[in-house]
C-alpha cells in the first residue's frame, strides 16, 4: 500500500498529533504496553506509528511488523471465507447447518429447566450472525457452566472432535431470536474445512492470506518470527500465561474460525481494505461487490436487542455495523463496520462514507493477575475521536 503524506488525503498532519498524544498518553498513564496504529484513506497508507514496547522486560520497541493474537478479530476473515464458499453455490445461507454438520441435527434448547427441540434449526446465517443459541462459557447461567465443564477452549482437540463436545450440549435461546456472542464462528471454520475438503487453516492460507499478500497471518507464528510476537498481557502488566489464553508458537490442533488468528498491522490492514474496496485489493479480487455490502449490512431483525452489548450498532457477518451514531456516542459514519471486541484489545473499523481504514494493535487483556475480569477504558472512543477530527475535506 502506498504511503503519503496525510494531506494527499484529507488529513491534517497537525491535528493528528492529537492522536499521537492520545496512545501515548494510554502508554504512560493507563497501564497499556505498546500500541501500532495505521489509518488509510483512498487506498492509500497516511499514518502507521508504533508506541511503546511489545515487550517490557526486554525493552523491545513496537515495531511496523510486530506480530499480535487478534483473537476475536479472526470471525471477519473466516466470515469471509464462508462467503467466498457461498459464492461458489456450496450452499444457501437458509441452509440448516446440520445437513452439513450432522451433530447439530439433534441439538435441544435449555428452558426452565428443561432440554427442549428448538422452534427451527441452526442455520448458517444464524452462526455468521451470532443468534444460533451457541455461547461462551462467559457467565453462570446453566448453559454456561454446561460449557464451561466441557472445557471446549484448549487448543490440543480437533474440530471434528470439538464441534461433537459441542453439538452436545444445549443452545442457550432458541434459534434466530438472540443476539448473544459465542463459538457460532468456530463452527462455521468447520464448515469451511468440511464444503471445501481441505484443513481449515489450509483453505485460509491459499485462498485468503497468500492471495492477498497478508504473509504473516497464520494461526501460530513459526520459530523464525518469534521475536516478533507481542507479549501478551493483563491488567497492571503481568505477563499472562499460554494455557488459560492459548500458546500461539506452536500449530494448534483446534483451528479457531472465532479467534485463532495473530497477524501484523500491515496485514490485517489489506483485509479490511480488501473489504471497504467492494472484495479486491490490487488486482486479487476475493468477493463480490454485492457479497462485501451484504455482509457488512445490519442483519438483526428490530426484535433483536443489542444495546447490552454496543448502544447504536446492529452487527453483519463478523462485524458491528454502526446505525446511530448518537445512540454509540461515536464520531463516526452510518454504516461503519468493524469490530472493537479482540480478547487482546486489537481494534478495527472501516468506514465506507469516508473512504477509510483503521486498524489498531495492542497485547492486554482486561483480567487481573488472578484471573478476573476487569472493566477497561473505552480507548477505542477516544481514538475515534481522535481520527475523525483530523478529517479536513470531505471524501473524494
Amino acid at each position: 500500500m502506498e504511503s503519503v503524506a496525510p494531506e494527499e488525503v484529507g488529513l491534517s498532519s497537525e491535528r493528528l498529533k492529537r492522536l499521537d498524544a492520545l496512545i501515548q498518553h494510554y502508554i504512560d498513564e493507563q497501564g497499556i504496553p505498546g500500541v501500532l496504529m495505521l489509518i488509510a484513506r483512498h487506498g492509500k497508507l497516511a499514518y502507521s506509528k508504533p508506541f511503546g514496547l511489545m515487550d517490557i522486560a526486554t525493552h523491545r520497541s513496537t515495531q511496523l511488523d510486530t506480530i499480535y493474537r487478534i483473537y476475536s478479530m479472526t470471525k471477519p476473515v473466516t466470515c469471509a471465507a464462508v462467503m467466498m464458499l457461498h459464492e461458489e453455490g456450496h450452499f444457501a445461507l437458509s441452509d440448516p447447518i446440520s445437513d452439513y454438520i450432522p451433530e447439530f441435527a439433534d441439538t435441544p434448547v435449555y428452558v426452565d429447566g428443561k432440554q427442549v427441540p428448538p422452534e427451527r434449526p441452526i442455520t448458517i446465517q444464524h452462526l455468521l450472525t451470532h443468534t444460533s443459541g451457541l455461547v461462551y462459557a462467559a457467565g453462570n447461567s446453566p448453559v454456561e457452566q454446561m460449557n464451561r465443564e466441557a472445557d471446549l477452549h484448549g487448543r490440543d482437540v480437533p474440530l471434528a472432535e470439538w464441534v461433537k463436545r459441542l453439538a452436545a450440549l444445549p443452545l442457550m435461546h432458541h434459534p434466530g431470536t438472540v443476539w448473544h456472542y459465542g463459538p457460532s464462528i468456530d463452527v462455521l471454520g468447520y464448515l469451511v474445512e468440511v464444503v471445501a475438503g481441505i484443513p481449515f487453516a489450509e483453505f485460509l492460507r491459499t485462498h485468503i492470506f497468500q492471495p492477498l499478500g497478508m504473509l504473516d497471518t497464520d494461526l501460530y507464528v513459526p520459530p523464525a518470527k518469534l521475536d516478533r510476537l507481542a507479549t501478551l498481557y493483563g491488567e497492571g502488566l503481568w505477563v499472562t500465561d499460554a494455557e488459560s489464553l492459548g500458546d500461539y508458537t506452536q500449530p494448534p490442533v483446534w483451528e479457531s474460525g472465532g479467534g485463532g488468528l495473530v497477524s501484523t498491522g500491515m496485514d490485517f490492514l489489506r483485509f479490511a481494505q480488501m473489504l471497504l474496496n467492494g472484495g479486491e485489493l490490487d488486482g486479487v479480487r476475493l468477493l463480490g461487490r454485492k457479497t462485501v455490502s451484504y455482509m457488512t449490512t445490519n442483519h438483526l431483525l428490530s426484535s433483536i436487542d443489542r444495546s447490552r452489548r454496543q448502544r447504536g450498532y446492529g452487527y453483519g457477518f463478523g462485524v458491528d455495523v454502526l446505525l446511530d451514531p448518537v445512540a454509540a456516542g461515536r464520531l463516526s459514519s452510518v454504516g461503519e463496520y468493524g469490530w472493537s471486541g479482540g480478547l487482546a484489545s486489537t481494534h478495527f473499523w472501516v468506514d465506507p462514507v469516508e473512504d477509510l481504514v483503521a486498524v489498531k494493535m495492542t497485547q492486554i487483556v482486561h483480567r487481573d493477575e488472578a484471573g478476573n475480569d476487569v472493566p477497561h477504558r473505552d480507548m477505542n472512543t477516544d481514538l475515534r475521536t481522535a481520527v475523525y477530527q483530523a478529517l479536513i475535506d470531505a471524501a473524494l
